[in-house]
């Protein structure tokens, strides 16, 4: 029994010097990666520009789509120069989706001189308004706007520049 039990207390000194070399700890080092992407941007490129008119008896509408083709509604006499739908220039994270909202209400241009206005609406856009209706191919994409002008006649609409504001919201996904 003695020497069963001077066994035993030896393997027992044993394994409780050697344990600690036996069971020991190993480490390893860990990567970390952050990336900044591009901040997302909108920029007009073009004004939304109905070009040159005149308003008739019963006036009408000016109707320009986002592609720039421009069609004629009621007493309007569309005249020369130019026209052109809205451009606005996205930029950001590669092929990030992004969404966008035109105005819902009606938004009011004002003649230069007198206290006269005609009003937008009807507004339209490529790519589509709503969510994620469009991405940044290569980080970068052109949001083409059109709308329709009410024109009124004559005396509603006199001669001269009218001109206005208005508010698209891009939101990135």
């Amino acid at each position: 029994m003695k020497m069963f039990l001077r066994v035993y207390i030896n393997l027992l000194i044993l394994f409780l010097i050697a344990g600690p070399v036996a069971f020991s700890q190993s480490s390893a080092t860990g990567h970390i990666t952050a990336e900044i992407i591009p901040i997302f941007t909108a920029t007009e490129a073009s004004q939304l520009n109905f070009g040159r008119f005149a308003p008739g008896p019963q006036g009408g509408k000016i109707i320009l789509t986002p592609l720039g083709s421009i069609s004629v509604l009621g007493s309007v006499y569309k005249g020369t120069g130019l026209h052109n739908a809205a451009a606005f220039y996205l930029t950001g994270d590669q092929d990030a989706s992004f969404s966008i909202t035109l105005p819902d209400t009606p938004i009011t241009l004002k003649h230069t001189i007198s206290a006269k206005t005609m009003t937008v609406d009807g507004w339209v856009s490529i790519p589509a308004p709503g969510i994620g209706s469009g991405s940044l191919q290569n980080g970068h994409q052109t949001v083409y706007v059109g709308a329709t002008l009410n024109v009124g006649t004559l005396n509603d609409n006199p001669p001269g520049t009218y001109t206005g504001l208005y508010e698209i919201s891009f939101d990135f996904n």
